[in-house]
C-alpha cells in the first residue's frame, strides 16, 4: 500500500503528517483520521493502510506539531500499565495545549488539504477518530458539515462535559451521518443516554454502541487495553458507515 509523508500548511505552521493510499491509482473519497493521545506511531500506521486497502486515500495528521515533529515524545513499544502512567506524565501538557480554538483552524488546514490532493476524489470526506481524536472528530464534523459526510468516533474521550461546547451541544449542526464505538468504561448510562437525546433531537442519522468486555483504548495494539474482537467489530461498523457516506470505488 501506497504512503507518504506530507507536511500541511496551518495557520500555525506546517503539520507532518503521513497518507496512506490504494495503489492501483485514480482518485479514492478521503479521510481524515485523527490519533488518539498518544499520537502517530506505526500502529496507527498499520490501520491507515488497512483503511486504504478498502479503497480510501487516509491522511493522518501530526496533532502535536508546534511543539515539533513527531514523535515529541519517545513511546515504548508497548504501553502497558507499568508505563501508561509516565507516558500520560509526558503527553498531557501536548493534550491541554491542544485546545479547541487550535483544534478547529487545524481541522480547516486539513480539510482543504486533503481535498487538493490530486489522489482524492472530489466531495466530502470521513472523519475517523480515536480517543481524543473521537473529540475532535465531532467536533470537525459540526464545524464544517458541508465538508464531512460521515463521522466514527472509538473509545471517545468525554463526548458530554458541563462546558458551553461539549460535544454533545453541537450535533445540531451536523449533516454527517455518526457511528461512536464506546468501551464499557467510557461513559455513564447517563451520558450515553444524554447523547442519544442530543443525537436523536438533531435528527442526526447516528449508532451509539458499547463495545463488550472493553476497556478504554481497545482499537490500539500496541497497548493492553487491545481487544483483537472489538477490532474487528470497529471495522465492521466502520467499513459499511463509510461505503454508504463516500461510496468508495
Amino acid at each position: 500500500m501506497p504512503t507518504k509523508t506530507l507536511q500541511i500548511p496551518t495557520p500555525d505552521g506546517r503539520a507532518d503528517a503521513f497518507a496512506a493510499f490504494p495503489d492501483r491509482g485514480g482518485r479514492h473519497p478521503g479521510v481524515l483520521l485523527y490519533t488518539d493521545a498518544f499520537g502517530t506511531r506505526p500502529v496507527l500506521e498499520k490501520m491507515a493502510g488497512e483503511l486504504a486497502g478498502h479503497g480510501y486515500y487516509v491522511l493522518v495528521p501530526h496533532l502535536y506539531y508546534r511543539h515539533g515533529p513527531a514523535p515529541v515524545i519517545e513511546l515504548p513499544e508497548h504501553i502497558g500499565e507499568a508505563e501508561r502512567p509516565g507516558v500520560f506524565a509526558r503527553v498531557m501538557p501536548l493534550i491541554e495545549a491542544h485546545t479547541t480554538e487550535r483544534a478547529l483552524r487545524d481541522a480547516d488546514a486539513y480539510l482543504g488539504f486533503l481535498a487538493a490532493q490530486p489522489e482524492v476524489a472530489a466531495g466530502p470526506v470521513a472523519v475517523v477518530g480515536y480517543c481524543m481524536g473521537a473529540v475532535l472528530a465531532m467536533r470537525t464534523a459540526a464545524a464544517y458539515p458541508g465538508r464531512v459526510a460521515a463521522v466514527a468516533g472509538f473509545h471517545p474521550s468525554p463526548l458530554v462535559t458541563e462546558a458551553p461546547d461539549s460535544p454533545h451541544r453541537l450535533v445540531s449542526r451536523l449533516t454527517a451521518e455518526v457511528h461512536l464505538g464506546l468501551a464499557e468504561n467510557d461513559m455513564s448510562p447517563e451520558a450515553i443516554g444524554e447523547l442519544g437525546e442530543a443525537l436523536g433531537a438533531a435528527g442526526v442519522a447516528y449508532t451509539c454502541e458499547v463495545y463488550p468486555d472493553t476497556v478504554h483504548g481497545f482499537t490500539m495494539a500496541d497497548t493492553d487495553a487491545f481487544d483483537a474482537s472489538a477490532l474487528r467489530r470497529h471495522w465492521d461498523r466502520l467499513l459499511p458507515l463509510l461505503d454508504r457516506a463516500l461510496a468508495a470505488g
